[in-house]
C-alpha cells in the first residue's frame, strides 16, 4: 500500500527534473514574450487605434423582471478603476463608461470591466440607456444609446382588473 523509499526518491527525481525542463523553457522565452508585449501593446496613447464601443440590447428574460441587463464589447480600450488627468497617458488607453438612464441629468461612472451594465427596478415602459467611453478625466470619448421596452408585468397587469 505504501511506496518504497526508494521508489519515491526515483518520483520526487522525476518530478524535480521535469520541473527543471519546464523553468529553463520559459526562461528562454521570456524575452521573447517580453519583447513582443513591448513592440504591439505599449505605444503612445496618440498611436494606439481609435476604442470602439459596440452595444447590445438587453436581455429579454431580465427585462421581464423590470431589470435591463446591457452587454457591451470594447475595442482599443480597457474599463480600469483610475480617474484623473494622469492616468490619461496610461497605455493601452484605458478609462471607464458613463451611464445614464432615461436621459436623465445625471449620470454614473461605471469602472468594474464587467462587459455588462445592469439597471433594475424598472418600471414597465420606454428606456433608454446610454454608454458612453470616457477617458480617466471624464472626457467622453464615443457613446452609444440602446432603446428597449420593460414589459408590463403579468402580477402588476392581474392587479389591476
Amino acid at each position: 500500500m505504501f511506496a518504497s523509499p526508494t521508489i519515491a526518491r526515483r518520483d520526487r527525481g522525476a518530478q524535480l527534473k521535469a520541473l527543471a525542463i519546464a523553468a529553463a523553457l520559459t526562461a528562454s522565452a521570456w524575452p521573447v514574450v517580453a519583447q513582443e508585449t513591448a513592440r504591439t501593446v505599449f505605444l503612445p496613447v496618440a498611436n494606439e487605434a481609435a476604442p470602439k464601443l459596440h452595444v447590445s440590447p438587453p436581455e429579454p428574460e431580465a427585462l421581464a423582471r423590470g431589470v435591463a441587463i446591457v452587454p457591451y464589447r470594447l475595442e482599443n480600450f480597457r474599463v480600469l478603476p483610475i480617474f484623473g488627468p494622469a492616468a490619461a497617458a496610461v497605455s493601452p488607453r484605458a478609462g471607464h463608461l458613463h451611464v445614464t438612464v432615461d436621459d436623465l441629468p445625471w449620470h454614473w461612472a461605471d469602472a468594474g470591466a464587467t462587459d455588462a451594465v445592469v439597471v433594475a427596478g424598472l418600471p414597465a415602459g420606454r428606456h433608454r440607456v446610454l454608454l458612453e467611453i470616457a477617458t480617466p478625466d471624464h472626457r467622453v470619448i464615443e457613446g452609444r444609446t440602446v432603446d428597449f421596452v420593460v414589459p408590463a408585468s403579468p402580477a402588476a397587469a392581474h392587479a389591476n382588473h
